[in-house]
């Protein structure tokens, strides 16, 4: 199973003194699928825009060492990656200040036939994820490139993951509802965080909603809380579970605690595993997560899990 992600990674600074890592909602799920799929027959590929600098090329470098496959990698001249901020509260809850106006991301389909576009065209993935960051920061007429890359692929028999990672500091609720229901008739799977959820479409039927725009499975996110799984919502007769989530005491950081269950979720259901099995898969992984700083943990921390 091939999985391609769209998206972008950004520069991260935190700590006290700072210290520069690298982190992003789908590059956080690719870089633990990644880990997660080299023993289970999955292989990750990572499509996004980079500048030609130093920093750039060091992200680059630390990917291909995570197993990541960059071949759909732009880099662009005087274009930089973003960068953000993080502050972390005593009980591990971040606040993130953003400087991504003009990022390389952004640009990805600012030229005809991108390597995102080719790789479509030649089949060279059975799988392509996206999230709501992934639209959110790109211009109207990338939005809709997007969209369409979505529908060939779909067309030509591939599968379509959808997050629906919501960033109020990106766009609207409304404009997120307009997207979100540009790419939802294409999902296989939703991951969807129960309160991202709310704060685009208010308090209604999730699971409604993707039955109405043809989601066949809707995993719903819920924190702590268990996570809510329905299967078959296309069919006759639709099946949900609940999964419990790991329980964690001392909790360090919830940076990634989504982006790592669904990279668990997603290495279960690619290599065959049931909604449940997968969905304990991610929340195991997602409970080491909390328990480091930072986005990206070291791999000795899950290696039983690999």
């Amino acid at each position: 199973m091939r999985i391609a992600f769209f998206g972008e990674c950004m520069i991260e600074l935190s700590g006290l003194p700072l210290q520069r890592t690298f982190g992003g909602d789908t590059l956080n799920t690719a870089l633990y699928l990644s880990r997660l799929g080299a023993s289970r027959g999955v292989t990750v590929s990572y499509a996004t825009a980079l500048g030609t600098d130093n920093i750039s090329q060091d992200m680059l470098g630390a990917w291909q060492a995570e197993g990541i496959e960059t071949h759909m990698v732009k880099k662009l001249e005087n274009k930089l990656p973003g960068i953000y901020l993080v502050e972390t509260e005593p009980n591990g809850e971040r606040h993130f200040h953003y400087w991504r106006n003009d990022s390389a991301a952004k640009f990805y389909f600012s030229e005809l036939w991108s390597p995102l576009e080719q790789a479509i065209d030649n089949h060279r993935f059975d799988a392509l994820y996206i999230s709501g960051v992934s639209l959110a920061i790109l211009a109207e007429e990338a939005k809709a490139v997007l969209i369409t890359l979505l529908e060939k692929h779909k067309a030509n028999g591939g599968m379509i993951l959808f997050d629906n990672n919501f960033r109020p500091q990106l766009w609207t609720s409304k404009q997120a509802q307009y997207w979100y229901s540009q790419a939802l008739p294409f999902a296989d799977i939703a991951l969807l965080t129960e309160h991202d959820e709310y704060a685009v479409w208010g308090k209604s039927d999730i699971v409604k909603r993707c039955q109405d725009f043809g989601c066949p499975e809707a995993v719903i996110k819920r924190g702590c809380e268990p996570c809510k799984i329905v299967s078959g919502l296309q069919s006759r007769y639709s099946d949900t579970v609940y999964v419990a989530a790991n329980r964690v005491e001392n909790v360090v950081d919830t940076c990634a605690a989504d982006d790592s269950f669904a990279a668990g979720y997603l290495a279960g259901r690619l290599s065959g595993s049931s909604e449940t099995a997968a969905a304990e898969l991610g929340h195991c992984l997602a409970s080491i997560v909390i328990q480091y700083p930072g986005a990206i943990i070291p791999s000795e921390a899950m290696k039983e899990l690999m």
